[in-house]
């Protein structure tokens, strides 16, 4: 056993013995470098490495979480002693426990490869190069009309051991990647234009060319130049993959346990019924492997599984931890979501706005709020006016306005571009009949 799993069981033994009925206990570790260019210099350089122990005791039917980073054995003596008193003091909360052990079984034996091996051979030149390279080929693509660059690289790696008095144990080790740069342009008058493009994943080495993605940033900026507020039109919309999550986050907030117990869901009570189109079919798959999602337990250290949450445009599932389970009187699922998929379709984005004719492809929002009781929105976009499959006019300081049972209602196809720098991968979404508000 590691001295980090002994670490673990010397807690929940002190806990014990200091008059806990139950303990679960995560040690972790995380450090992470982040390097920052702008104007041909390091504008950031961070790094920084934690440790420390979170405990959630149980006791009396009372509980209370509690985390600390001096692990010295002594420390957590007088720590786990003072939680376990301090927790006696509040409140009882009958629904407060640790899950039923029989959800922990039935793991996966899979290696999810979340862990690249070669992470601790990531040096600080490799860093600083990565993003010197960032930011040349972001100012070399936006020429006279680029302002200012950022450029960021960053990897962070994490490890955690967690284990519980009524036989849950678990680990995992996961690295991550990120490279990104950020355009500012001038455009007409004082208007400044920003855009960005990025990639993340699990290991450096599978980040696309640095080139590419700085080239890719100035051309995402370039597309917002001349952006005009146009007049009020219902017309179809294609939201780009990469920011289709803003928008479906508002329905998944929705289907969690925590929103229905407090009934402040519009998708209460609508397990079973239609709440979008037949395209609209969510899948929750935390098995990818070297997904950014991935998962083999969950919050609660329930075994994952593959859920279709959505199907067809039906509410199957929601999203319901063992607290609200509880408190709900249901059966649990899981706490939240791993990786999110809405399955794609085959064709380009490029054949679905020939066949629209005349529409808006939304590449960014800005602002926006959802309403979890009603299922209202209102979010600001920018993006660019397509006419017989092309694109002629950016547009900016507009709105869409909907509420999410109609609204995804709408939606009439997929693109076949599933967004993979993120753990919701989502493709490009078609809808008919949106009203865009303007002018």
């Amino acid at each position: 056993m590691s001295k980090e799993m002994n670490l673990c069981e010397f807690v929940l033994e002190t806990a014990k013995i200091a008059g806990a009925d139950d303990c679960r206990v995560a040690f972790s570790k995380n450090r992470f470098v982040e390097v920052q260019y702008r104007q041909h210099k390091p504008e950031t350089v961070k790094e920084a490495a934690t440790l420390g122990v979170d405990i959630d005791i149980y006791v009396n039917g009372r509980y209370s979480s509690q985390s600390t980073a001096d692990v010295r054995t002594e420390a957590l003596q007088a720590f786990i002693a003072n939680a376990v008193e301090t927790t006696k003091l509040l409140e009882e909360d009958a629904y407060r426990s640790l899950p039923d052990p029989s959800y922990y079984r039935g793991r996966a034996a899979i290696d999810l490869q979340l862990f690249d091996a070669g992470y601790e051979k990531i040096t600080p030149e490799l860093r600083h190069s990565m993003a010197k390279e960032l930011e040349a080929a972001c100012l070399d693509a936006g020429g006279d009309k680029a302002i200012s660059v950022t450029s960021q690289v960053y990897d962070e790696f994490q490890e955690e051991k967690i284990l519980t008095t009524n036989g849950f144990a678990g680990e995992t080790q996961s690295t991550v990647c990120f490279a990104f740069a950020e355009m500012t342009a001038q455009d007409e008058g004082d208007r400044r234009p920003n855009g960005y493009h990025y990639a993340v994943d699990r290991s450096l080495k599978k980040l696309p060319d640095c080139r590419e993605i700085g080239k890719k940033a100035a051309a995402r900026t370039m597309e917002l130049m001349g952006g005009k507020k146009l007049p009020t039109e219902t017309l179809p919309v294609i939201i780009e993959n990469r920011v289709a999550a803003n928008v479906l986050n508002g329905f998944v907030s929705a289907m969690s346990g925590n929103a229905l117990q407090q009934k402040r869901s519009f998708l209460l009570d609508k397990k079973g019924a239609h709440v979008g189109s037949d395209l609209f079919t969510l899948i929750d798959d935390p098995h990818i492997i070297g997904g950014l999602g991935s998962r083999l337990y969950d919050g609660d250290g329930f075994a994952t599984k593959k859920r279709t949450m959505i199907e067809n445009g039906v509410l199957q599932e929601y999203f319901i931890d063992w607290y609200r389970s509880r408190k709900l009187g249901v059966q649990p699922t899981t706490g939240g979501t791993s990786n999110l998929i809405l399955p794609p379709g085959k064709r380009s984005v490029q054949e679905i706005m020939r066949d629209l004719g005349r529409g808006i492809l939304i590449n960014g929002f800005i602002g926006g709020n959802s309403n979890s009781n009603t299922g209202d929105f209102s979010i600001g976009i920018t993006g660019t006016l397509f006419e017989n499959g092309e694109l002629t006019q950016a547009v900016a300081e507009m709105n869409i306005a909907d509420n999410h049972l109609e609204f995804w209602k709408k939606l009439a196809d997929l693109a076949n571009d599933s967004w993979t720098y993120s753990s919701w991968r989502m493709p490009s979404l078609v809808f008919m009949d949106v009203v865009v508000s303007g002018v």
